[in-house]
């Protein structure tokens, strides 16, 4: 399975295709569906174009995608950078009136644990962002871990073979305490393309969009969130 993370906390001018309007989000939804994505993972933006948690520019992007992308799911981040207050971010959960299919929940940031029982509780699925071996443990010690809908293991390493140590370092922390979750392998800047291509010899899922890279496999620009996606489809 290979979602497409579309835009992430990059602001409008990082690239000129980062899409950020409802509209633009709903158009690459479209794009990347084409080139091969299952789902698509998206960042609520702010009129300045900040990630925000707030209902309505959820609505929006909600509403558009599936009028343009039917039955393709989406999900969105729950980042404490949005809202670094965890009360606050699961009354703004609470508020939602369009609900996302699922959600990622950093572990390692304060209330995680909270953030994912009030997903849970409307019903959407949980995504556990793990990037450490702390990180592993902690969510492994949570009474949600079986109620999730997956894991991400996110990979923000410089180099290839350090990328895949850690994930294999992380993958066997999760085999040894019998973790049935599914798992989706990832990394972010110069980390992105060494995690999919490790992802995709081990067979994991994994996701690839302008949030985790500006840039193909060979290093030169990456027009759009499309060519992304077919990039990682041809490293199969």
């Amino acid at each position: 399975m290979l979602t497409a993370c579309l835009n992430g906390a990059r602001l409008p001018g990082e690239h000129p295709a980062l899409p950020h309007t409802a509209e633009q989000l709903a158009a690459d939804a479209v794009a990347v569906r084409a080139a091969g994505a299952a789902e698509v993972h998206i960042h609520l933006k702010n009129a300045a174009g900040a990630d925000t948690l707030t209902p309505g520019p959820l609505e929006q992007a909600l509403r558009a995608i599936r009028a343009a992308a039917p039955g393709m799911p989406v999900g969105v981040t729950t980042g404490a950078w949005a809202q670094p207050l965890a009360d606050a971010r699961v009354g703004l959960i609470q508020s939602w009136r369009e609900l996302p299919d699922h959600a990622s929940v950093n572990w390692h940031e304060d209330g995680a644990e909270q953030v994912a029982a009030a997903l849970l509780e409307r019903g959407i699925g949980v995504e556990a962002g793990l990037w450490t071996p702390q990180d592993v443990d902690a969510w492994l010690r949570s009474g949600l871990r079986d109620d999730c809908l997956r894991v991400l293991l996110e990979l923000p390493s410089r180099d290839e073979r350090t990328t895949t140590r850690l994930a294999d370092h992380l993958l066997a922390r999760l085999a040894e305490a019998g973790s049935r979750i599914p798992v989706l392998l990832h990394g972010e800047e110069e980390s992105a393309w060494p995690a999919v291509r490790y992802a995709r010899r081990l067979g994991l899922d994994t996701r690839i969009g302008l949030e985790d890279t500006l840039t193909l496999p060979d290093g030169s620009p990456a027009p759009d969130n499309a060519a992304l996606l077919a990039a990682a489809l041809n490293l199969a």
